[in-house]
């Protein structure tokens, strides 16, 4: 079982209210699996939710957040620990350092550089770790249409496009997490 699971997410709870239900969903269920929740350390929209769900069901969890958002008082001081760091840079290699998978729910621009940032990691060789995305209300179909279209014109390998997990069930997501077997995606080798 791979227990400390990063999720990245919005520091808003969107406009749907499946969005928030499926953040204290998938919250419990890292709790109730004994798995500890790794994130970006703030305190409002699904940030906030899926933390105090996490710790609502006897769960831990610890953030990672950047002085500046510290002083714009973003951060969640009700969490099992509180790590301060710099700035960006560090907070996403420290996400990335603690995690043994992650999933991205839905969210605006951070969500998608975070997500994005460990997906070409993999891709390139720097980990071996699997990528989610939580795709309630098929959040991520346009951008899953996107990438498809990628895949169709030549940027994006279809074996590497095939590691990435895509449910809007979250336990199907933890499973395959717990399944994933990392793949030779012969990196450097051209078609």
């Amino acid at each position: 079982m791979k227990k400390n699971i990063c999720v990245f997410c919005g520091a808003g709870e969107g406009n749907r209210p499946e969005y928030r239900a499926h953040a204290e969903q998938l919250g419990k269920m890292l709790a109730e699996q004994h798995r500890r929740l790794i994130y970006g350390g703030g305190n409002k929209g699904l940030m906030g939710i899926i933390a105090n769900a996490v710790l609502a069901h006897g769960g831990e969890v610890i953030g990672i957040i950047p002085e500046r958002l510290v002083k714009a008082e973003t951060a969640h001081h009700g969490i099992t620990r509180l790590e301060v760091v710099d700035n960006m840079h560090q907070r996403k290699a420290r996400l990335s350092e603690l995690a043994d998978g992650f999933i991205a729910m839905p969210g605006g621009t951070g969500t998608l550089e975070e997500i994005f940032e460990v997906w070409t990691g993999m891709q390139i060789g720097y980990h071996e770790k699997p990528v989610a995305l939580f795709n309630p209300a098929e959040f991520w179909q346009p951008m899953l249409s996107f990438l498809q279209h990628a895949v169709n014109e030549g940027f994006v390998r279809d074996s590497f496009y095939k590691t990435l997990i895509v449910s809007e069930d979250p336990q199907l997501i933890l499973q395959q997490i717990d399944h994933f077997i990392p793949k030779d995606l012969q990196r450097w080798v051209k078609k």
